[in-house]
């Protein structure tokens, strides 16, 4: 078999996942049950999965609150990672197909946010390449659903901002002032059509010539 033909075999293999993990109001699928569940249908059809790091960046951002009449900060840690994931032939070492892919991690420790990144970059990536249906929805989907229900919008839409706001060429540690200046309130407490209407404000400048 080639490789393309070895893939399909993978994907005829694991064609749906029930999620087996929970937090908070939704459920999702674990990065230990995916990887488990395509694992040794790879090893039989003799594939190799190689992640490369190709770059990183890092972004934090410090909120200070009052929590029962004391001042507190917590630093919440943004990363995001560019890889290249190689599939390999090993009967034809020669036979590869390269796939750029992209993911983010966000941690409040400091020093899990590359963990976090490469782990949900590695699931997620298994669940698209083989285009494994999971119960209900997807993970993003479904907190997406539940965090507008209660008018918030998602830490997929929040992170989304971020970064096109950094990409514009603003601050990171800017971006708070101006949505408190523009809406007098916190990314958090965003609709989503502020949301949008602040990426379209980003665009805007982005498209402007230099």
């Amino acid at each position: 078999m080639n490789i393309y033909q070895k893939l399909i075999e993978v994907r005829k293999a694991v064609p749906f996942l029930q999620k087996d993990a929970s937090g908070g109001q939704y459920k999702y699928n674990s990065s230990s049950q995916v990887i488990a569940a395509v694992r040794a249908k790879l090893d039989e059809m003799g594939l190799l999965l190689i992640t490369e790091l190709v770059s990183h960046n890092l972004l934090s951002e410090t909120i200070e609150f009052v929590d029962k009449d004391k001042p507190k900060k917590t630093t919440t840690y943004f990363t995001e990672v560019d890889l290249l994931m190689t599939w390999v032939n090993a009967e034809k070492p020669d036979e590869q197909i390269k796939i750029p892919w992209y993911a983010q991690g966000v941690d409040i420790a400091g020093e899990k946010g590359v963990g976090k990144a490469l782990t949900y970059g590695e699931k997620t990536f298994m669940l698209k390449q083989f285009n494994i249906a999971t119960d209900q929805m997807d993970v993003d989907a479904f907190q997406q659903r539940m965090e507008k229900s209660v008018g918030r919008i998602t830490s997929n839409a929040i992170s989304q901002l971020k970064s096109a706001w950094i990409g514009a060429g603003y601050n990171i540690n800017q971006l708070a002032p101006r949505i408190k200046q523009l809406y007098n309130c916190s990314i958090n407490e965003l609709s989503e059509p502020q949301v949008d209407e602040l990426l379209a404000k980003i665009k805007e400048k982005r498209s402007e010539p230099a």
